[in-house]
């Protein structure tokens, strides 16, 4: 099993592939298989049958859009617009040598 450049909740862009510039958070990643899943990007469709098993009762059939994984090769890291962590920011005041 590989280590990923990008986790969960990242932002990232895609630089290969059909969807080549589109921009996205990361929903899932799959470090055996080095693919990851990002919003908007890779959309497939997926026909479901309706089922009347399970503990709740049927399930609804029919044609579901949803993402899907693309290789983790493909995509780059972007800055993210976040504040910094609260962790630096205490760092940072102790060392200036100041009273709180």
């Amino acid at each position: 099993m590989s280590k990923l450049h990008v986790k969960k909740g990242d932002l990232v862009q895609v630089i290969a592939g059909k969807n080549k510039g589109a921009k996205g958070r990361v929903i899932a990643t799959h470090p055996g298989d080095e693919r990851v899943v990002v919003e908007g990007v890779n959309m497939i469709t997926k026909h479901g049958k309706e089922t009347h098993q399970g503990p709740r009762g049927a399930k609804t059939g029919g044609v579901q859009t949803m993402e899907g994984p693309i290789h983790v090769s493909n995509v780059k890291k972007l800055k993210d617009d976040k504040p910094a962590d609260k962790k630096a920011d205490d760092k940072k005041a102790d060392e200036t040598g100041e009273d709180s």
